[in-house]
């Protein structure tokens, strides 16, 4: 087949990956009537090629390739890529490469007979880069914005009744990549869905929702006529939930008089009070279902526009932000589009169990990190109720500071974010408009920032960017302070400091890379103990880890196995990251960074994440019982249910029902115990189990929502009097024991996490030589049956004095240790003591903080109790291996088997404990979890201090108080036979 050339227009005819000048050529203007309602799905298989460049000529057999989905995961050569910051080639802007993989897809589309006379329009979801219509070899328009809709008409180039062929050619690389350099997987093709749809020619263009939360209501229309001028005659009528509207009179006159002018305004207003309207926020999620009929002179209905409608203000007063008058926390999460199968492509299910999850870990708002999010997400946020701030698709993070100023793309700055706002407006989630990410700060935002004040002034709008160079700024294009990683201490210091102008929201905290999300309940406590703080979004929601087959180094693809559930990849394939499809330019497990696994299961920081947003907590003791206060901003307590529970440490459990009091939003209440504390028993722990008591859309009944906890009483002296004999070691003064294959020896390293690794932290560890540890007896001394057993651990030139003395004790031994570092290690991983067991102990059983890992500087969300987990269970597989299955605060714990004997430890005091299958030199060395291979017995890890988490891979490293210092730990516990 000979080729035509794309168009005779010379300004499309100037390469058009390579002009940043045009947006579009032909293209619609963007508008939020939704179209999907009644449209033609084009989604399916269409023939497809990947052409090397986009002028090389098409040609040669066809294959398939399904739309929407990105090529990069559908098995052509073209494999997926990815950086954070650096371009993925060198090409400066607005150039791009020559070896420019370009899709052509194709297909026929029978156009319905009953469409003559019709408006035919041609909707692209998304297309990653630059997009290229021709319907039957003629050229149709152009489209940049890798994730808009792009609609044509093709009223002119189709024929009712008949059969077209469709070609949507994309090109991946383009000026347009240099402000989509966005911090995840590069990929290439049709990333959402392709429709056909038909309009009447006198058809609604436009729909402008106001709704505030007295009740009023403005709903503004614009009207539009595909054959020219718009007829006499025209008219709106509406309805909200079956309730007419009225006409606004005095606009319509306004707009009358210049329509005879012009022949082309087509503006109309319908307007309502409605009374007692019930309010929209992300508590109660009130919507009420509007609809708009235009008609035509005769009456009949030419075009229908549906929607939903929230009632609700947001606002800034001061340096609050306020939703109808409260001042909210916003609890988010940056999210992406993504899912490990499809790359870029998500459906409504798999939008809604995101939603359902971050509701059920007690998130209220979402940033759509960096780029408008699929048009399903809106959709959802609004019914189930989230805060959403809405960000443009720009990110020129390798190039920011020359773009932000750079002329030529001053066009696609402003299109990108009027098109967002044009499009997601009538939302009632969406409370913030956010101009996009690290671009610098620049003539483009000032630009794009006066449009959308001038469009839609009833949000505000944020600009980190803009916002970083003076938080307490007045005239830059920010309304909100949005710093991303700020130490909490700056933010506290800065409400503090008399200067804040405006609310601080952190747009990006608590980088959730691997073992991470340090010191949360820190920032949280700081937050809502200071006015001017708000909280933020959590860096991020997904590990984008692509399933990948191990045989041959390819995405599983969109009919791969099913995914587990539990965090871990089918057998056969894994979590693929930066490097895994052979890049040489690329970013490692930086893309791994989110609360949850690929497969969406939470990992233990969504826990800590719960319980940090409680909606009910236990505020204190007073007297014989509890106060419980309300921390929801709108709710009473009426839609919840409670268990209390009383735990003691020798395991006597009681449980009754739970009566909540009548509480509204921030008020408090005491209430009796449900128990009477019995004098024996140990420590006890009284916990409330709050659930769902009714159905919600995004839970059912009897879901947990949080478990706070209050302690009513320590715990009793340990006791354990010296007995004679039953203590054994070996001539190098390491423990004999019969369910031990390793003896207990003193250990200050950890696998790092990536924390640890990109924070510096691992490698200053293995230049003192913590990894590697000589050890070397000095002497070993037995006296009235207690053996003392001295030792040095040397590593880069430091010495480390260890001793232990072992104690026979009824039913086991007492081991009591002491080390000593020296000044220069004044921040190591952790002070404890390693051993491991025989084969066959495959249950823990555990008093102390859990069912989930926990850390010194992420417990919150670990209740105290007897627990009770297989050891495979113990460890979380994160993408790269790394440190991980701690527990903290353990009392005591057992391991046992069906086939031997168990063993018993008990702690002098509350410590951190983890009994993995590996050891850190097996998870220091494997980049993948499929690489790891268990160990028959259990590897434990006793440490007397460890070093907190933080979130050093991008943003504050762990606090102080959590670093492990220098000078002499002291610690014991107990080992017997159970």
């Amino acid at each position: 087949m000979t080729e035509r050339p794309f168009s005779p227009d010379p300004l499309i005819a100037l390469r058009p990956w390579e002009a940043p000048e045009l947006t579009s050529w032909n293209r619609l203007p963007m508008n939020a009537v939704d179209r999907r309602p009644g449209a033609i799905p084009l989604d399916g298989d269409w023939r497809f090629q990947l052409l090397p460049a986009p002028d090389a000529p098409v040609g040669g057999a066809w294959s398939t390739a399904y739309v929407p989905g990105a090529w990069t995961v559908q098995d052509t050569d073209d494999l997926p890529q990815y950086t954070n910051v650096t371009m993925p080639f060198p090409d400066i802007p607005p150039h791009s490469p020559a070896a420019n993989p370009t899709g052509v897809y194709e297909r026929e589309v029978d156009v319905p007979a009953g469409w003559a006379g019709r408006r035919i329009v041609l909707q692209v979801g998304a297309a990653e880069s630059v997009l290229l219509v021709h319907v039957d070899g003629r050229p149709v328009g152009v489209s940049k914005d890798s994730h808009l809709a792009a609609e044509f008409d093709l009223t002119r180039v189709v024929r009712p009744g008949g059969r077209a062929t469709v070609r949507l050619t994309v090109v991946k690389w383009s000026d347009a990549s240099h402000i989509e350099d966005q911090d995840q997987w590069w990929h290439g093709g049709l990333t959402r869905s392709v429709l056909l749809y038909a309009t009447d020619p006198l058809h609604l263009a436009d729909v402008t929702v106001r709704a505030r939360r007295g009740g009023d209501l403005r709903v503004d229309c614009q009207v539009r006529d595909a054959r020219g001028p718009l007829p006499e005659g025209w008219h709106l009528t509406g309805e909200l939930d079956g309730v007419p509207l009225a006409q606004d009179a005095a606009f319509d006159r306004a707009n009358a008089a210049a329509e005879r002018v012009s022949g082309f305004l087509g503006e109309a207003r319908l307007a309502a009070t409605v009374p007692d309207a019930r309010t929209w926020t992300a508590e109660t999620p009130e919507l009420y279902a509007l609809t708009v009929r235009l008609h035509r002179a005769d009456g009949t209905v030419a075009d229908t526009s549906r929607h939903r409608v929230g009632f609700r203000d947001v606002e800034i007063v001061g340096r609050d932000l306020l939703v109808n008058g409260e001042r909210v926390f916003v609890r988010g999460v940056n999210r992406h589009d993504f899912h490990p199968l499809t790359g870029r492509t998500v459906s409504p299910g798999d939008l809604r169990a995101d939603l359902v999850l971050l509701k059920r870990f007690g998130f209220n708002a979402i940033r759509t990190a960096h780029y408008p999010n699929d048009p399903a997400l809106y959709d959802l946020a609004d019914e189930l109720g989230f805060y959403v701030v809405d960000e443009a698709d720009i990110e020129a993070h390798d190039h920011a500071h020359e773009i932000a100023d750079d002329p030529r793309y001053l066009n696609a700055y402003v299109d990108r974010v009027a098109r967002m706002v044009l499009r997601d407006k009538n939302h009632p989630s969406v409370i913030v408009w956010s101009l996009g990410n690290e671009s610098d700060y620049g003539a483009h935002h000032d630009a794009a920032a006066g449009w959308v004040r001038h469009h839609d002034p009833t949000r505000p709008l944020q600009y980190e960017g803009a916002a970083k160079l003076d938080w307490a700024a007045t005239d830059d294009a920010s309304d909100l302070a949005c710093p991303m990683y700020a130490p909490i201490e700056e933010c506290v210091a800065h409400a503090l400091s008399g200067r804040q102008t405006r609310p601080l929201v952190q747009c990006e905290y608590s980088h959730a890379m691997g073992n991470s999300n340090g010191t949360l309940a820190d920032f949280w406590a700081a937050v809502e103990g200071t006015p001017g703080l708000q909280g933020g979004f959590i860096w991020e929601f997904w590990d984008h880890g692509i399933l990948q087959r191990v045989s041959d180094g390819r995405p599983a693809g969109r009919t791969g196995p099913a995914l587990r559930g539990d965090g871990v990849a089918p057998p056969g394939h894994r979590w693929a990251y930066g490097g895994d499809f052979g890049e040489r330019v690329h970013d490692g497990a930086f893309i791994a960074d989110g609360v949850v696994f690929p497969d969406r299961a939470p990992k233990p920081a969504l826990y800590e994440h719960r319980e940090i947003a409680a909606l009910v907590r236990i505020e204190c003791l007073k007297h014989e019982g509890v106060v419980l206060g309300n921390h929801q901003h709108f709710r009473g307590l009426d839609w919840l249910a409670g268990e209390w529970r009383l735990e003691l440490a020798d395991g006597t459990t009681w449980r009754a029902p739970a009566r909540l009091p009548d509480l509204r939003p921030g008020q408090t209440a005491a209430v009796p115990l449900p128990f009477e504390v019995p004098r024996e028993g140990g420590e006890a722990w009284l916990t409330l189990r709050v659930t769902v008591a009714e159905d919600q859309p995004w839970a059912p009944r009897g879901t947990e929502l949080c478990v706070p906890q209050v302690r009513l009483r320590g715990p009793a002296p340990a006791s354990g009097p010296p007995v004679s004999g039953g203590v054994r070691v070996d001539g190098e003064g390491l423990l004999l024991h019969p369910l031990l294959t390793a003896a207990p020896t003193l250990t200050l390293w950890r696998a790092p996490t990536d924390n640890d690794e990109i924070g510096g932290m691992a490698r200053r560890w293995r230049d003192l030589g913590l990894d590697t540890l000589v050890r070397e007896v000095v002497s070993v001394r037995e006296e009235a049956g207690r053996i003392t057993v001295e030792a040095v651990y040397t590593g880069g030139g430091a010495v480390v004095r260890h001793r232990q003395v072992l104690t026979p004790v009824e039913g086991g031994v007492r081991i009591e240790e002491e080390a000593g570092l020296p000044e220069e290690f004044d921040d190591v991983a952790r002070v404890g003591t390693v051993f491991e067991t025989v084969a066959g102990l495959d249950r823990m059983e555990w008093f102390g903080q859990g069912p989930w890992e926990s850390y010194p500087d992420r417990a919150a969300g670990a209740p105290v109790g007897h627990h009770t987990r297989p050891v495979d269970e113990l460890f979380t597989p994160y993408l790269r291996p790394q440190e991980s299955g701690g527990r903290h605060g353990v009392r005591r714990f057992t391991l046992s088997g069906p086939d031997t004997g168990g063993l018993g430890v008990t702690l002098d005091e509350p410590r951190q404990v983890s009994v993995t299958r590996f050891r850190a030199e097996d998870l220091t060395a494997a980049r993948h979890h499929a690489e790891l291979v268990p160990r028959p017995g259990c590897v434990v890890h006793i440490d007397a201090a460890h070093r907190g988490l933080g979130t050093a891979s991008c943003g504050p490293d762990t606090s102080p108080g959590y670093l492990v210092a220098p000078g002499v730990h002291r610690w014991s516990w107990t080992l017997g036979v159970v």
